[in-house]
């Protein structure tokens, strides 16, 4: 199967349940298609993620290798799904040490910024709720950055806020 054009081919949960079929458990496959999400081209990398999300949601393992690639992609101009799907993937992963602090200060970023959508705000603060549990002087800095935001959020961002918020407080 020929990945790029089975991606293109069509955009549909089917679609991309059959291109992740595909490549499995297979680290060739998925570095081809991690080529594919670090693309330049909006369609290809939009695609590309979700494909990936599948991937890893089964094989989680795939993705230990290019953590350093795929966390430093966060910080390009990519399209807001490349973004989401990377960090919904970045939520369900232990990332290393040596990762943590460029991790983080991309999720606090995102966090920041007022023009991110909820769900991409969403998975940065599960991420960082994460990362805090290794660096717990980030703590204070996440729980005052979803207690901001809070009062503005959808139903979604209160929920998991809250959660969070909680979990935070809990071990202070």
């Amino acid at each position: 199967m020929d990945i790029k054009k089975e991606i293109l081919k069509e955009h549909s949960k089917q679609q991309v349940v059959k291109i992740a079929n595909y490549i499995a458990d297979d680290k060739e496959r998925f570095e081809e298609l991690l080529d594919l999400l670090l693309d330049q081209e909006y369609r290809i990398s939009q695609r590309a993620a979700w494909v990936m999300s599948h991937c890893v949601d089964t094989h989680q393992h795939l993705i230990v290798p290019h953590l350093k690639k795929v966390i430093s992609n966060l910080r390009g101009p990519i399209p807001v799904a490349v973004t989401r799907n990377t960090l919904r993937i970045l939520q369900f992963i232990e990332i290393p040490n040596e990762l943590l602090g460029e991790m983080a200060d991309i999720g606090f970023k995102i966090m920041e910024s007022g023009n991110q959508p909820i769900a991409v705000k969403v998975f940065a603060m599960t991420v960082l709720a994460n990362i805090c549990e290794q660096e717990p002087e980030l703590k204070n800095e996440l729980a005052l950055l979803i207690e901001d935001q809070m009062p503005y959020g959808s139903a979604g961002f209160k929920n998991r806020g809250g959660k969070i918020l909680k979990k935070l407080r809990s071990r202070a």
